[in-house]
């Protein structure tokens, strides 16, 4: 383990401990699901205070990176469908109750080179492949997502081949590609859905969905998943807490 020493301009010395905790992370020295070695030890590995190291983990764990288990330990978090649920789905029916999808229609799941925007939003070169995925995606039975997303292809070898593709696909990411999605930027407007869109949902033509632009990065600030979701709101809302 690296041993710290402040560095003037650099921040806070707890900041500084929670750049280390970070960089171990990404580098893979500390996997989704490993547990950290004791505040106490760290505190001594790094040269700082069990104070210090706990105000960094404290950090890390309110943002939903590290979890602690009374009793056990902290560990980096894993994906799981609880924390899909709640960190990374937002619509919820008229009783403000959150369910994710039980059933998705797979539509389409290919290799193929990148449009403009693809390689724009995933930061990858027009040459690059992506994997395209189309779905339908059953809320309350209903079908109430049509959703597109692109993955930079090179992060996810062999995904086309897969006739088993999850409703939960970040659980699937970090399983099987070794890739954690840490946090997602969603933008939202209203749009009128096309005739596809229209037929898959049970719609006519031109009717009004709310559309959920949201780009997924990993923890470095890397690009993975570019996902369009166009959702039917009729019994359905978008909700976003702060926690």
């Amino acid at each position: 383990m690296e041993h710290l020493h402040t560095q003037p301009g650099n921040g806070p010395l707890y900041q500084q401990i929670k750049r280390l905790i970070v960089n171990r992370i990404v580098d893979g020295t500390w996997q989704p699901g490993s547990r950290l070695p004791s505040e106490t030890r760290l505190g001594q590995e790094m040269g700082t205070s069990q104070g210090t190291v706990r105000k960094a983990v404290d950090d890390l764990v309110a943002e939903n990176l590290l979890i602690r288990h009374q009793g056990r330990g902290t560990f980096v978090t894993t994906h799981t469908a609880q924390r899909e649920l709640f960190h990374f789905f937002h619509l919820v029916n008229h009783h403000g109750i959150k369910q994710l999808p039980v059933y998705s229609q797979l539509i389409d799941c290919s290799r193929r080179r990148a449009t403009r925007e693809e390689s724009d939003h995933l930061r990858i070169a027009t040459s690059a492949f992506v994997i395209s995925i189309t779905r339908v995606r059953h809320l309350d039975d209903t079908p109430t997502i049509y959703e597109s997303i692109a993955l930079p292809g090179a992060c996810f070898r062999g995904l086309d081949l897969d006739d088993d593709i999850p409703n939960e696909l970040y659980g699937l990411y970090e399983k099987i590609y070794g890739i954690t999605i840490y946090k997602a930027t969603e933008r939202l407007r209203a749009v009128a859905a096309s005739k596809g869109e229209a037929k898959a949902l049970g719609l006519a033509a031109g009717a009004p969905l709310l559309e959920i632009n949201r780009i997924a990065e990993t923890l470095d600030g890397t690009p993975v998943e570019w996902r369009i979701s166009r959702c039917d709101s009729r019994n359905h809302s978008y909700l976003s807490e702060n926690v």
